[in-house]
Protein backbone atom coordinates (compact mmCIF):
# COMPACT_ATOMS: atom_id res chain seq x y z
CA UNK A 1 0.00 0.00 0.00
CA UNK A 2 1.47 3.24 -0.84
CA UNK A 3 2.43 5.83 1.79
CA UNK A 4 1.83 8.77 -0.42
CA UNK A 5 0.06 10.82 1.00
CA UNK A 6 -0.47 9.76 4.67
CA UNK A 7 -0.21 12.56 7.74
CA UNK A 8 2.62 11.03 10.09
CA UNK A 9 1.03 10.51 13.58
CA UNK A 10 1.65 12.40 16.36
CA UNK A 11 4.87 11.54 18.31
CA UNK A 12 7.36 13.01 20.82
CA UNK A 13 11.36 11.34 20.73
CA UNK A 14 13.92 12.61 22.08
CA UNK A 15 16.83 13.64 19.84
CA UNK A 16 20.69 14.57 19.94
CA UNK A 17 21.21 18.00 18.47
CA UNK A 18 23.71 20.60 18.81
CA UNK A 19 25.79 19.00 21.20
CA UNK A 20 22.33 18.27 23.64
CA UNK A 21 19.22 16.66 23.93
CA UNK A 22 16.28 17.70 22.61
CA UNK A 23 12.64 16.41 22.56
CA UNK A 24 11.35 16.27 18.85
CA UNK A 25 7.10 16.29 18.13
CA UNK A 26 4.87 16.34 15.25
CA UNK A 27 4.19 19.94 16.06
CA UNK A 28 7.86 20.98 15.31
CA UNK A 29 7.43 18.83 11.58
CA UNK A 30 4.24 20.96 10.85
CA UNK A 31 4.69 24.52 9.03
CA UNK A 32 7.82 23.26 7.26
CA UNK A 33 9.22 20.96 4.98
CA UNK A 34 11.45 17.83 6.36
CA UNK A 35 12.72 14.50 5.68
CA UNK A 36 12.91 11.82 7.72
CA UNK A 37 16.25 9.90 6.73
CA UNK A 38 16.07 6.20 8.53
CA UNK A 39 19.15 4.16 8.85
CA UNK A 40 19.76 0.62 10.73
CA UNK A 41 21.79 2.06 13.27
CA UNK A 42 24.74 4.05 14.96
CA UNK A 43 28.36 2.50 14.66
CA UNK A 44 27.54 0.54 11.45
CA UNK A 45 29.32 0.95 8.27
CA UNK A 46 27.11 2.56 5.32
CA UNK A 47 25.10 4.75 7.77
CA UNK A 48 28.25 7.53 8.49
CA UNK A 49 28.89 7.81 4.91
CA UNK A 50 25.46 8.21 4.24
CA UNK A 51 25.07 10.88 7.03
CA UNK A 52 28.28 12.69 6.05
CA UNK A 53 27.04 13.21 2.61
CA UNK A 54 23.52 14.42 4.07
CA UNK A 55 25.27 17.32 6.49
CA UNK A 56 27.82 18.28 2.96
CA UNK A 57 23.99 19.30 1.57
CA UNK A 58 22.41 20.10 4.90
CA UNK A 59 22.76 23.54 4.48
CA UNK A 60 21.09 24.10 1.19
CA UNK A 61 18.30 21.89 2.71
CA UNK A 62 18.01 24.67 5.09
CA UNK A 63 17.99 27.31 2.64
CA UNK A 64 14.98 25.97 0.66
CA UNK A 65 13.47 25.68 4.39
CA UNK A 66 13.80 21.81 4.92
CA UNK A 67 14.91 20.03 7.88
CA UNK A 68 16.52 17.07 8.16
CA UNK A 69 16.16 14.54 11.05
CA UNK A 70 17.99 11.42 10.92
CA UNK A 71 16.61 8.69 12.85
CA UNK A 72 17.13 5.07 14.01
CA UNK A 73 16.21 2.94 16.71
CA UNK A 74 19.26 4.01 19.24
CA UNK A 75 18.22 6.29 22.46
CA UNK A 76 19.77 9.78 22.28
CA UNK A 77 22.79 8.50 24.85
CA UNK A 78 23.69 6.33 22.03
CA UNK A 79 23.57 9.15 19.30
CA UNK A 80 25.71 11.28 21.45
CA UNK A 81 28.77 8.41 21.95
CA UNK A 82 28.62 7.97 18.20
CA UNK A 83 29.21 11.81 17.65
CA UNK A 84 31.57 11.81 20.21
CA UNK A 85 33.38 8.72 18.36
CA UNK A 86 33.35 9.74 15.06
CA UNK A 87 34.53 12.14 13.09
CA UNK A 88 32.05 11.82 10.18
CA UNK A 89 29.25 12.05 12.73
CA UNK A 90 31.13 15.01 14.95
CA UNK A 91 30.00 16.84 11.86
CA UNK A 92 26.47 16.48 11.61
CA UNK A 93 24.25 19.81 12.17
CA UNK A 94 21.13 18.35 11.70
CA UNK A 95 18.72 16.54 14.82
CA UNK A 96 19.36 12.72 15.18
CA UNK A 97 15.89 11.88 16.39
CA UNK A 98 16.10 8.38 18.74
CA UNK A 99 13.45 5.84 18.34
CA UNK A 100 13.56 3.06 20.51
CA UNK A 101 10.38 2.15 20.76
CA UNK A 102 10.03 2.06 17.28
CA UNK A 103 7.10 4.48 17.33
CA UNK A 104 8.76 6.35 14.15
CA UNK A 105 9.72 3.59 12.12
CA UNK A 106 6.06 1.61 12.94
CA UNK A 107 4.39 4.65 11.51
CA UNK A 108 6.39 5.35 8.70
CA UNK A 109 6.54 1.23 7.71
CA UNK A 110 10.50 0.42 7.55
CA UNK A 111 10.76 -1.17 11.00
CA UNK A 112 12.52 -4.83 10.71
CA UNK A 113 10.80 -6.43 13.75
CA UNK A 114 13.35 -9.73 13.37
CA UNK A 115 16.39 -7.19 14.68
CA UNK A 116 14.29 -4.15 16.32
CA UNK A 117 16.01 -2.11 13.82
CA UNK A 118 14.86 0.40 10.43
CA UNK A 119 15.29 -0.04 6.74
CA UNK A 120 17.06 2.19 4.93
CA UNK A 121 13.92 4.78 4.48
CA UNK A 122 13.99 8.21 2.59
CA UNK A 123 10.33 10.27 3.61
CA UNK A 124 9.37 14.18 2.31
CA UNK A 125 7.15 15.26 4.54
CA UNK A 126 4.91 18.87 3.21
CA UNK A 127 4.15 21.36 5.36
CA UNK A 128 0.69 19.78 6.22
CA UNK A 129 2.56 16.80 7.72
CA UNK A 130 1.85 14.83 4.98
CA UNK A 131 4.69 12.25 2.88
CA UNK A 132 4.80 13.47 -0.41
CA UNK A 133 7.87 11.37 -1.31
CA UNK A 134 9.83 8.40 -0.32
CA UNK A 135 12.21 5.58 -0.80
CA UNK A 136 12.79 2.53 1.15
CA UNK A 137 16.37 0.96 0.10
CA UNK A 138 17.97 -2.25 0.89
CA UNK A 139 20.18 -1.87 4.37
CA UNK A 140 23.93 -2.41 1.87
CA UNK A 141 22.77 0.33 -0.51
CA UNK A 142 24.01 4.00 0.42
CA UNK A 143 21.77 7.03 -0.72
CA UNK A 144 22.58 10.07 -2.42
CA UNK A 145 22.03 13.27 -1.20
CA UNK A 146 22.34 15.77 -4.35
CA UNK A 147 19.26 12.94 -5.42
CA UNK A 148 17.16 13.55 -2.23
CA UNK A 149 17.34 17.30 -2.41
CA UNK A 150 16.53 17.74 -5.77
CA UNK A 151 13.07 15.36 -5.24
CA UNK A 152 12.46 17.97 -2.55
CA UNK A 153 12.99 20.81 -4.71
CA UNK A 154 10.66 19.22 -6.79
CA UNK A 155 8.00 18.23 -4.71
CA UNK A 156 8.25 21.78 -3.15
CA UNK A 157 7.56 22.81 -6.99
CA UNK A 158 4.42 20.73 -7.42
CA UNK A 159 3.38 21.97 -4.36
CA UNK A 160 3.45 25.55 -5.00
CA UNK A 161 2.42 24.97 -8.80
CA UNK A 162 -0.06 22.42 -8.46
CA UNK A 163 -1.10 22.62 -12.25
CA UNK A 164 2.46 21.46 -13.09
CA UNK A 165 4.83 18.07 -12.92
CA UNK A 166 8.76 17.68 -13.12
CA UNK A 167 10.09 15.36 -15.94
CA UNK A 168 13.27 13.28 -15.06
CA UNK A 169 15.97 14.58 -14.23
CA UNK A 170 14.08 17.92 -13.06
CA UNK A 171 16.06 20.84 -11.30
CA UNK A 172 14.59 24.15 -10.44
CA UNK A 173 15.01 26.82 -13.65
CA UNK A 174 14.28 23.60 -16.28
CA UNK A 175 11.46 23.63 -18.20
CA UNK A 176 8.32 21.41 -16.39
CA UNK A 177 5.30 20.09 -17.85
CA UNK A 178 1.51 20.74 -17.75
CA UNK A 179 -0.74 18.19 -17.94
CA UNK A 180 -3.30 18.34 -20.25
CA UNK A 181 -6.53 15.89 -21.55
CA UNK A 182 -4.81 15.63 -24.89
CA UNK A 183 -2.06 13.99 -23.56
CA UNK A 184 -3.59 11.66 -21.69
CA UNK A 185 -4.34 9.52 -24.61
CA UNK A 186 -0.39 9.15 -25.45
CA UNK A 187 0.79 8.07 -21.95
Amino acid sequence: MSMINKEISDFKVQAFHENDFKTVTKEDVLGKWSVFFFYPADFTFVCPTELEDLENKYEAFRDVGCEVYAVSTDTHFVHKAWHDASDRIKKINYPMLADPTHCLARDFEVLIDADGMAERGTFIINPEGKIVGYEVTAGNVGRNAEELFRKVQACQFVHAHGDQVCPANWKPGDETLKPSLDLVGQL
